[in-house]
C-alpha cells in the first residue's frame, strides 16, 4: 500500500490539521510508529492474560472410571471418577452422611482462584451441601447450603459472609473463590451461578483477612445429606493479580 511509511498528515486535508492541534501532532507521525506505540500499550493486557492462565486444571477425561486422579489427596470420602453420556466427572457417593474433601493443585498463600462446576440432588426435604476452598482444609471455603437457602463464605468452620441463594436441584452450578493480596489485607471473594447463565461481574460474598493466609492447596467439599451423589467437574486453578 502506497501510504505505508507516509505521515498520516499527507492523507488529511490541510484544513482538518489546522483546526485541531492534537490531530496535527498525530497525523505527522509515521503510521508504523503509531502501530508500535499501540503494541506497547497493549503489552500489560497480554501480561494479565498470561496471569489468568490455569496453573492447574482437571476435567477427569484422562482418568479411568472408578479411579481418582494421581495428584489428588483425598481427605476422606469414596471419591471416584464416573461417566455419563460421554462426560467424565468426579463423584462423591450418597453415603455415608458426613463431610468429605479432596485437595489438588499448587500449595500457595494467595493470589489464586479456584473455579469448579458441581451438581447435587435433593431428596424430599433433605439437601446436599457442597463447595470449593483455597489454602488447604483449614483455609477458606465457598459453600452452597440449600437447606439454609444460602451461599456462605467460611474461614475454617466460621461463617464470615452469607447471602440468600436460590439453588436448583439436579442442575450444574458454577462456583468461584479467590484470595488476593490488597495492600495490607487479603480479600477473599466468592460467587456462584447456574451453568448456562452469565457469570456475575462482582463477588456475591467477600471477607477481608488481616493476617497472612496459610499456605495450602485448593479443595473440593461435599456433604451428601440427601443420600444422593455429588458430582464435581472442570476444576480450574488460576493466578490472579494482587488487588490495588
Amino acid at each position: 500500500m502506497k501510504f505505508i511509511g507516509m505521515p498520516l498528515g499527507s492523507l488529511l486535508p490541510d484544513k482538518a490539521k489546522e483546526n485541531s492541534p492534537s490531530i496535527h501532532r498525530w497525523v505527522n507521525m509515521d503510521p508504523i510508529a503509531i502501530i508500535l506505540f499501540m503494541i506497547a500499550v497493549l503489552v500489560p493486557g497480554q501480561t494479565q492474560a498470561e496471569d489468568a492462565k490455569p496453573v492447574y486444571q482437571n476435567n477427569f477425561e484422562s482418568v479411568d472410571v472408578g479411579k481418582v486422579p494421581d495428584d489428588f489427596l483425598v481427605l476422606d470420602g469414596a471419591f471416584a471418577v464416573q461417566q455419563e453420556s460421554g462426560n467424565k466427572y468426579l463423584e462423591l457417593p450418597g453415603a455415608p452422611l458426613d463431610t468429605f474433601g479432596a485437595l489438588f493443585g499448587p500449595t500457595e498463600k494467595s493470589d489464586l482462584a479456584i473455579t469448579a462446576r458441581i451438581k447435587g440432588t435433593s431428596k424430599g426435604r433433605r439437601h446436599p451441601t457442597f463447595g470449593v476452598g483455597l489454602n488447604g482444609q483449614g483455609g477458606y471455603r465457598l459453600q452452597i447450603s440449600p437447606g439454609k437457602g444460602a451461599l456462605e463464605l467460611y474461614k475454617r468452620e466460621e461463617v464470615v459472609a452469607t447471602i440468600p441463594y436460590e439453588w436448583k436441584s439436579g442442575q450444574w452450578t458454577m462456583l468461584r473463590l479467590q484470595v488476593a493480596k490488597a495492600g495490607d489485607v487479603w480479600k477473599v471473594e466468592g460467587k456462584a451461578w447456574a451453568q448456562g447463565t452469565a457469570e456475575p461481574e462482582k463477588p456475591a460474598v467477600s471477607f477481608e483477612e488481616k493476617t497472612e493466609p496459610p499456605a495450602g492447596r485448593a479443595v473440593i467439599w461435599g456433604s451428601p445429606f440427601s443420600t444422593t451423589p455429588i458430582q464435581f467437574d472442570d476444576l480450574v486453578v488460576t493466578r490472579v493479580l494482587p488487588k490495588s
